[in-house]
């Protein structure tokens, strides 16, 4: 099975956590390997689970010095009160994020922390099993509190993609900018570095913006999985699933003439298993780190239009997709979607088909 280079990752950063957590929650984790969840939603569990435990000891509701000597039957006798206590706090607290500015949670990570604390124990009251046959415990207190899902429409959701991405033919746009104007508004220092590596980042933001594929799954691209003849190339999907993504053929032009420069900008060979996207770093080819890609996305972006990231220029793909072959089965089948109800999303027809309506409206009421 293909693993990815974050999920190996994130692997090794809960593994080195567990030795601090109870042992039911060590063989919590452990059904979860099982159960082939991905490293990186384990890996938010046990995140999210080990601020709970502290937060016990914090409230003095655990009285154990070490987080590992936590007893279960602190969690079996948890009031409710407790439980509703805790996640009021984590729905109300301010979070960094940036150096100078701080917001409340979205709900969508607050119910992530439920959804990790209702699963932990759903496990230890129904799947564990003592010598007696029995579970560790029986009340769930965590089964009481609700996961409010926000109140959205799917047209609402669909607006608010369409107003955060390039339009019509903006990305297009945006890519000759890069060629022919961005150079300019730079200064020296900073021009030189950007014509260092123009042919790298624009066959990235080429990439992105010509077959719709994720941030993670660019940045484990490795050339064995460049299929020029077919205009196609494999990428590991979400669950560690291998797919054959096609791409624009103008992409592989962008990424022709970045390997053109890949071995002597970056020291980079011709091996198959290489990474495609390399920096150079101590004077050693590296693959560019997934944080490197996302900033380079936002810093282009930015000084074109708006700031924005590499899952908004996947959605700006998926709409033109939509748009030009107008089947909803084609986006999933791209987009590596299970299922209809995120695909849907890039169906903006009904959404236009309202506007000029009330446009018609507007003009017959200035009419009479």
């Amino acid at each position: 099975m293909a693993t990815s280079r974050q999920q190996l990752n994130h692997q090794r950063k809960y593994e080195a956590l567990l030795p601090s957590l109870p042992e039911y929650v060590r063989d919590y984790i452990l059904a979860l390997e099982e159960n082939e969840r991905s490293a990186s939603t384990i890996l938010n569990y046990v995140i999210d689970i080990k601020s709970f435990l502290e937060w016990l000891q914090i409230q003095g509701i655990a009285e154990d010095r070490l987080i590992k000597d936590l007893s279960h039957e602190v969690l079996a006798t948890l009031p409710l009160d407790a439980a509703r206590a805790y996640f009021n706090q984590v729905s109300n607290e301010e979070i960094q994020v940036s150096r100078f500015e701080t917001k409340k949670r979205e709900r969508a990570s607050v119910n992530r922390k439920k959804s990790a604390l209702r699963s932990l124990f759903k496990y230890l009251t129904t799947q564990t099993e003592q010598a007696n046959g029995e579970p560790l415990f029986h009340r769930n207190v965590m089964q009481k509190i609700a996961v409010i899902k926000p109140k959205e429409t799917l047209n609402e959701r669909s607006r608010k993609l369409a107003d955060n991405i390039f339009q019509e033919d903006d990305d297009v746009a945006f890519l000759r900018y890069l060629q022919q104007e961005y150079e300019w508004s730079l200064s020296d220092r900073q021009r030189s570095y950007f014509l260092r590596d123009k042919e790298r980042d624009f066959a990235i933001l080429s990439l992105f913006l010509g077959s719709g594929i994720r941030l993670n799954e660019l940045a484990d691209i490795r050339l064995r999985d460049l299929h020029v003849q077919n205009s196609s190339i494999s990428v590991i999907r979400k669950g560690n699933k291998m797919d054959s993504v096609y791409v624009i053929s103008e992409v592989f032009e962008d990424i022709s003439n970045y390997i053109g420069v890949r071995k002597e900008r970056y020291g980079g060979t011709d091996a198959e298993h290489e990474y495609l996207f390399l920096s150079k770093y101590k004077k050693q080819a590296t693959p560019l780190s997934v944080r490197t890609i996302q900033d380079l996305v936002r810093k282009y972006t930015k000084s074109y239009q708006k700031e924005m990231s590499p899952h908004k220029l996947r959605h700006t793909y998926a709409t033109n997709l939509m748009n030009e072959s107008k089947d909803l089965s084609l986006v999933m089948e791209q987009l590596g979607h299970s299922s209809t109800s995120t695909s849907i999303l890039y169906v903006h027809s009904t959404q236009e088909k309202a506007k000029r309506a009330s446009e018609a409206l507007g003009a017959r009421r200035n009419r009479t």
